[in-house]
């Protein structure tokens, strides 16, 4: 029992050097290129899996091995650590920590939430909307830790406002006294002295006494100590978390820099593709937001359903009074929003910079008609959407945010400096430097996949999938990163199959974008289980959740999501790269026309 209680202790360790070991005579036997970084590439892939050392510590093992094993020297799998893709990411962290730093998040999610009502139906649409939108600018992990509390707070105040109404309601029909409330009494037909007052039925309840059940349905969550006094209540507290997290997921589809999966896909594109400047902010944005809308709006009719019911014809009826629960969490929103106080001129700036920064995205190169780049024609492709972040993220450190001001010896309080919206140290701190060199290594093992020939070879073995329909393909490889990104990083899903995937589409002779964006926007579809990604595990910490209720929740979700991509790289989004046909940009493998 003891020995293995050490197995269980060192579990890690052994499995290290079990892996590193069994898969040895792999290169020893075969002594090629390919079977080198076949190595490599295995070893990577069980060490992210299983995260048997952290991420980021596996991604260097490239750096290491290739030099070794003579696929790559160490100058050149260091570039590949600090790419334009880091660059862009540096700006889009100026513009998130500014963001955070000045509560302009908690501003736009409120503002959103007041503007869509208070019914529990369009409250949880409400939050998902502005979970969304905050999500497409910054990282999905800080956006579920910043709104969950304010839903939290909501949910909260829901469970009091029914515990009061009932309160009432109980002593209006059973004759008690209750303190605030006075009531009109007859006692043998005579009036009492008390105050005559008509007692007022509550708003949006039924005083048929018929109606009223006495027996509550009280639930204890271990995890937070939470007493539920019915189901809907705690039905609510499940609905509110779960949207939170996927919406959270599911906004970060829409831009490049939404999620890190769109990044490490955009820069490897690039990188193996350099003659295509079909992919930029623009043109992503305008195939993946009708699909995350889509999937958004899908998502919250199937969670609306599953915990609370859906019903059509009362969500939209005209002219409905506010019940009092309705009234408590406006109230409760209201009053979020006004503790932030007006407006202040750091959240103006920022709110300035955060909308140039969008509209210089997307007006680079738009496509449709000539960007700004073509300002620089002689240079073409030298800008890319890293410069316009680069721009913008500079702008913070330089941009006044308030003076700086000291006490004289006369006692007299004079500025000497004043403080930008954003300083290194806080900047630092958002920093994901971790996420940073995991990119790094993905980046390197693509490239030593295709110095060392593994690429082409696994293309050549894959080939034979040519005969099946396109569309089996594509729904086979979104299937595969599905289900695969539940159990491992997205980041680390995206990284291992990308090198596999684009050998695939040439071998088999199709647009590469025809599999590859279905791949990408799949892999951030990790909604099943608490450890599948970050938000999920948030909104899981406060203890309303079960883990059945998120497999229940997150396969209806993952369905929709792989239909809606489906049907989107199958209809809006053929046309804008012309899928249809193979590229010139890609390796050229015959005919010009997808079989």
């Amino acid at each position: 029992m003891k020995f293995f209680s050490y197995i269980l202790i060192y579990r890690r360790f052994l499995l290290v050097a079990f892996t590193v070991l069994v898969l040895l005579p792999l290169p020893i036997v075969l002594r090629t290129k390919e079977a080198e970084c076949a190595y490599t590439l295995f070893v990577v892939a069980i060490f992210w899996l299983t995260e048997a050392l952290p991420l980021s510590v596996t991604a260097l093992l490239p750096s290491l091995m290739f030099p070794m094993f003579g696929i790559m020297p160490s100058n050149k799998v260091a570039s590949a650590y600090f790419k334009d893709f880091h660059l862009l990411l540096i700006g889009v962290i100026c513009l998130a920590t500014s963001i955070e730093k000045w509560n302009l998040h908690k501003r736009i999610a409120l503002k959103m939430v007041m503007m869509v009502g208070v019914d529990p139906a369009w409250l949880t649409l409400g939050f998902m909307s502005s979970t969304a939108f905050l999500s497409m600018w910054l990282s999905n992990t800080s956006t579920a830790a910043m709104v969950m509390p304010m839903a939290e707070a909501v949910v909260q105040q829901i469970i009091k406002a029914e515990a009061e109404v009932e309160a009432t309601q109980m002593t209006y029909f059973n004759g008690s006294t209750n303190p605030g409330l006075e009531i009109d009494e007859s006692i043998n037909g005579h009036e009492t002295n008390e105050r005559k007052e008509k007692t007022k039925p509550v708003p949006g309840y039924n005083n048929n006494t018929g109606k009223i059940s006495c027996k509550m349905e009280l639930e204890m969550n271990s995890g937070m100590g939470t007493k539920y006094r019915t189901k809907k209540d705690h039905m609510i507290c499940k609905l509110m978390c779960l949207c939170i997290a996927y919406s959270s997921t599911i906004g970060g589809l829409t831009t490049i820099t939404g999620t890190s999966t769109n990044l490490i896909f955009a820069e490897h594109f690039n990188t193996r593709y350099p003659d295509c400047r079909c992919l930029n902010f623009g043109s992503w944005f305008m195939f993946s937001f009708p699909a995350a809308l889509t999937i958004l709006l899908l998502s919250w009719i199937w969670l609306q359903w599953l915990f609370l019911g859906f019903n059509f014809k009362e969500m939209f009826k005209c002219g409905k009074t506010k019940t009092v629960q309705q009234k408590a969490y406006a109230e409760v929103i209201k009053k979020e929003y006004q503790k932030l106080g007006p407006i202040r001129y750091q959240e103006v700036v920022t709110l300035v910079l955060f909308i140039a920064m969008a509209l210089l995205w997307f007006s680079r190169d738009p496509g449709f008609v000539s960007g700004w780049s073509a300002l620089f024609s002689e240079y073409p492709g030298f800008a890319t959407d890293s410069t316009v972040a680069l721009l913008i993220g500079l702008l913070f450190f330089l941009i006044p945010a308030k003076r700086v001001t000291k006490t004289t010896s006369t006692g007299e309080i004079v500025a000497f400096d004043y403080s930008p919206l954003i300083t290194w140290k806080e900047f630092q701190s958002f920093m994901p430097w971790d996420i940073a060199i995991l990119f790094g290594g993905g980046f390197a093992l693509a490239d030593g996949c295709e110095e060392s020939g593994l690429s082409k070879w696994i293309g050549n073995k894959l080939s034979p999938l040519g005969s099946l329909p396109v569309w089996l393909i594509i729904l086979i490889s979104s299937l595969m990163v599905t289900s695969l990104t539940e159990v491992a990083s997205n980041a680390a899903t995206i990284t291992l199959l990308l090198p596999i995937l684009s050998p695939l589409a040439e071998a088999i002779h199709v647009n590469p974008l025809f599999i590859l964006i279905p791949s990408t926007l799949c892999t951030s579809f990790a909604f099943l289980l608490p450890v599948a990604n970050p938000p999920n595990a948030i909104v899981f910490s406060y203890g309303h959740l079960k883990v059945i209720d998120m497999v229940k929740a997150g396969l209806g979700v993952n369905i929709v999501g792989v239909a809606v991509v489906m049907l989107g790289i199958s209809t809006w989004i053929v046309p804008m790269f012309d899928l249809y046909t193979y590229p010139s940009w890609a390796p050229a493998m015959g005919n010009e026309t997808m079989p």
